[in-house]
């Protein structure tokens, strides 16, 4: 192990021994042992005791950036495996972590599209709409048309950030197969199939075409709408789309409480996530709570709208 994943492993040990995450581990006859080494090495104690578990959770999985927050998000859509007030806290990692400045997103973009944004876009907001693992948004109006839209663009300095801890994670990975049952769970194929996806992440090409596709497919559906997609303003690291307006598909009582036909939801679900796979062989593949919503119009006859993170992938 290289000097600089030592000193990276240190840090993630100090950032969840500071929120107090070592009262998760089981207590057994290790505890005393692990008590030794948290101070005798790390000598630091929960700076966080005020806190409850959920959010130290989560502030620390913020704290260490994409890679943990990307982990946080999938653990969040897990809600048989953690409490209510755990996976509450987790689900705030999927469009609610702590924005980048504003006027450095502003100077990302210009620099993309190669000009100033007032030459395309008027009200710019530099407050963050919604911010998440890779990526923020920023809310504009299209100067052509006057239509509201959104800007997607990468937080900056990710891809190093990225490439040190999944080549940690590469490490661990080697150490695993110790373990009893440990070559079972396959982690170097875990790890490689999670670096995949975060580094196809990171281009928002890629995942402007494959809404653009998407979009086709559920043309005129009364199941699913997916915004539209500005190709011409799109960049590698920067997406423009249709604003949408919607209740998060995970806010039930503000469901119930518009009068949404629950049961034809449930069934709309359904069908949405099999037409995908079985008619199209191409899907959105990051539907969790952040990414759906449910349009405010005819409640009656609800309509889903898809956004975020296209992962659509053609199956054999």
């Amino acid at each position: 192990m290289t000097p600089g994943e030592i000193k990276r492993l240190y840090f993630i040990i100090r950032v969840f021994l500071s929120y107090g995450l070592d009262e998760l581990i089981p207590k057994v006859k290790l505890t005393l042992p692990l008590r030794i080494g948290r101070f005798g090495f790390f000598w630091i104690k929960n700076q966080h005791k005020g806190k409850e578990l959920g959010e130290r959770l989560r502030l620390a999985l913020q704290e260490l950036g994409p890679v943990w927050i990307k982990f946080g998000q999938m653990l969040s859509t897990r809600r048989d495996l953690f409490p209510p007030a755990i996976a509450d806290q987790l689900s705030l990692l999927q469009d609610k972590v702590a924005s980048f400045d504003g006027k450095l997103a502003r100077r990302y973009i210009e620099e993309s599209l190669g000009g100033p944004l007032e030459q395309w876009f008027d009200d710019f907001d530099e407050k963050a709409l919604a911010s998440a693992s890779i990526a923020q948004v920023h809310t504009a109006k299209l100067k052509e048309n006057g239509k509201e839209v959104v800007l997607k663009v990468i937080r900056p300095d990710i891809l190093p950030v990225i490439k040190a801890d999944v080549k940690l994670m590469y490490r661990i990975a080697n150490w695993v197969p110790l373990l009893p049952d440990g070559r079972r769970l396959r982690p170097k194929e875990v790890v490689r199939e999670y670096e995949k996806t975060l580094i196809d992440e990171l281009n928002l090409l890629r995942e402007s075409a494959n809404a653009i596709q998407l979009r086709r497919n559920f043309e005129n559906s009364s199941m699913l709408y997916v915004p539209e997609v500005y190709a011409d303003y799109c960049r590698e690291n920067v997406m423009v789309m249709e604003r949408i307006y919607g209740i998060p598909v995970s806010d039930i009582a503000a469901l119930k409480a518009q009068g949404t036909n629950m049961k034809i939801l449930a069934e709309r679900g359904v069908k949405v996530f099999f037409t995908q796979v079985f008619r199209d062989s191409f899907f959105h593949a990051d539907m969790h709570p952040g990414n759906i919503f449910v349009s405010y119009e005819h409640p009656e006859d609800p309509l889903y709208i898809g956004i975020g993170l296209w992962y659509c992938w053609f199956t054999e």
